[in-house]
């Protein structure tokens, strides 16, 4: 899991915040944090950088986070009585809906038949294969309350994607719907530790290894609840990390809960004017993504919001959501983003009901921006843009926007939230460096993972014995403590917010008998960011097409890990002394080829 950016002022004034510290500390976000008393209007230019320890460790700002007491899905549910009969998810296809009172007794019956009649233990893993749907809070939350460990996958992917991954986590028990059931028909086959499958389904039967959700939640189920430790394992995301293939996450109900506290800081949400209040919000982020689970999923329920989703994005229904449901909040990627900008049947009065919109899962441009508030008819005065920075590793926020911010800043990732220490260290000699000086960004604080699952040594690599996360992308941090991702060091390539592992492509092509050798490296794209492109070297006397390796690749992944960025065949692959691939040479090289053919 990479968040946004926020605009209080309008262009006029905002450039006069640059020169006119008197006119900046009134629109500055101010908000007291939990280390001072200064209040809101008080707080000047030079007050909004943290504390800076010795050899340039930054601290937040907005000092430290109190960390969690409660298991994840007691906090998130911790204020559901006070919502009650209201809504707290609706399917924005089908208007299906469950109200926050219906979640909790529904995630309570889950909890119990898990248990109870699928005889599962605390400790056992359950594997999610869902779109976002309603029942996505009931069966995720369910299993936690019941001391089970969850990872969720793409549904889109492949039974080889699938298995490969469950596999690695041992899942115990399958949760998907009706249209995924011939891929775990085909993956069941392979998991040693596969005992049941939960179908959300209209059929209402169970039969051998299957259950019917509805069948499960009906029954009164008479078991003993565990106690749920905050340290133990609560969701294995999916990431590849800073390179290779992808690799479970262990994040813990004490990661998840506590960051969930330090995004929520009052600095970065206004919760008088609009947090606790019953507007909507309308997301398509997957919930199976960290950002799409913890970054917006549990923290709109927890603030009692009521959120309208979709299960699969279709022009038509996002658009009839809009109009339908006439959300204050959106939650969007870039790509999203675009889209509401420049699609033709998006107007001005869709977009009307809109207050604030939060970006995440890669950094969207400025240009993006001002054609959205252009189509929206709004100046940054009116509209709250927000934008972050974070990772599966670390639940994933380390870096958001405040509420009120500067214009000036209009590009940056945001600062440090509660409770997180930040170094920027220099790619060429490992020194920690200052302001406006570009390297590698490293976090520390109580939201990083424990660690990945069964691979120590990429969890070595990745947080060194201080408890740095070494993130993997180039940062450079200003005068007053906002950050801006600027570049990568990590192999991982991005295709609409998604994290696609060159690694593992580059598997899939060697195997391949008449492949020697191969690279996968992301080639720059207007609309998705980035797009997979493959640079093959053929065994003497062996023949492939383009289409030849295109298809084989297709067969084997979801969509947004195709080649869509082309395939090249070379002679050789660029490689260091060590062996590893030189990838920047790759690119360069693609852009060369791309410019000869147009």
């Amino acid at each position: 899991m990479s968040r946004l950016n926020l605009l209080r002022a309008n262009a006029s004034l905002c450039r006069a915040l640059l020169t006119h510290k008197k006119i900046a500390k009134r629109f500055f976000s101010a908000l007291a944090s939990e280390t001072t008393n200064t209040p809101l209007q008080a707080r000047s230019l030079s007050s909004l950088a943290g504390p800076v320890r010795d050899n340039n460790i930054l601290s937040s700002p907005f000092g430290d986070i109190e960390e969690a007491k409660e298991h994840l899905t007691e906090y998130v549910f911790k204020s559901s009585e006070d919502y009650g009969s209201l809504p707290a998810i609706t399917c924005g296809a089908t208007g299906r809906t469950y109200t926050y009172a219906m979640c909790r007794t529904m995630i309570q019956r889950f909890s119990r038949a898990i248990l109870s009649a699928l005889k599962l233990k605390p400790g056992d893993t359950v594997g999610i294969i869902l779109p976002n749907i309603p029942e996505y809070v009931v069966v995720i939350f369910g299993a936690m309350e019941a001391g089970l460990r969850v990872t969720c996958a793409n549904p889109l992917y492949t039974p080889d994607e699938l298995t490969r991954q469950f596999s690695n986590c041992n899942v115990n028990l399958i949760i998907t719907i009706d249209m995924f059931m011939p891929k775990v028909e085909i993956m069941k086959k392979s998991l040693p530790s596969y005992k049941s499958t939960v179908l959300i389904s209209d059929n209402g039967k169970s039969e051998n290894d299957v259950f019917d959700l509805k069948s499960l939640l009906l029954t009164n189920h008479e078991v003993d609840m565990p106690k749920i430790d905050i340290n133990s394992v609560a969701l294995i995301p999916y990431s590849s990390g800073t390179t290779g293939l992808p690799k479970g996450v262990l994040l813990t109900h004490k990661n998840l809960v506590t960051n969930l506290k330090q995004f929520g800081h009052e600095v970065f949400r206004q919760y008088k004017e609009r947090e606790r209040n019953r507007s909507t919000i309308l997301t398509v982020p997957p919930f199976f993504h960290i950002y799409g689970f913890n970054g917006i999923l549990n923290y709109n329920l927890e603030i009692g919001k009521h959120i309208i989703t979709i299960p699969r994005f279709t022009p038509e229904d996002y658009i009839k959501c809009l109009a339908e449901y006439r959300p204050k909040t959106l939650f969007v990627v870039p790509s999203l983003l675009t889209f509401l900008a420049n699609h033709p049947n998006v107007t001005k009065d869709h977009l009307s009901s809109i207050q604030d919109v939060t970006i995440g899962a890669a950094p969207v441009s400025e240009s993006v921006l001002e054609k959205f508030l252009l189509k929206c008819g709004k100046t940054r005065d009116q509209l709250t843009l927000q934008q972050g920075f974070g990772m599966s590793e670390s639940s994933p926020v380390t870096l958001l926007t405040p509420y009120v911010f500067p214009a000036s800043k209009a590009t940056s990732a945001g600062q440090l939230v509660p409770g997180t220490e930040c170094r920027v260290v220099s790619i060429t000699t490992g020194e920690n460096v200052g302001t406006h000086k570009t390297g590698e960004l490293l976090c520390r604080g109580p939201q990083v993972m424990q660690g990945y699952l069964n691979n120590e040594k990429a969890t070595k690599e990745t947080i060194d014995e201080e408890g740095w996360l070494h993130t993997g992308d180039v940062a450079y941090y200003d005068e007053d403590h906002f950050f801006y991702i600027v570049d990568r060091t990590k192999e991982l390539i991005k295709v609409k917010g998604n994290q696609v592992s060159p690694t593992e492509l580059e598997n899939l092509i060697l195997e391949m008998p008449s492949v020697a050798d191969a690279a996968v490296v992301g080639m720059p794209d207007h609309l998705a960011g980035e797009l997979p492109k493959a640079f093959v070297v053929m065994k003497p006397g062996k023949e492939l097409t383009e289409k030849n390796i295109y298809d084989w690749i297709a067969e084997k992944v979801v969509k947004y890990k195709r080649l869509d960025g082309g395939i090249a065949f070379v002679e050789v692959i660029p490689r260091n002394p060590g062996g590893k691939i030189m990838r920047n040479e790759l690119k360069v090289l693609g852009g060369t080829l791309r410019k000869s053919m147009t």
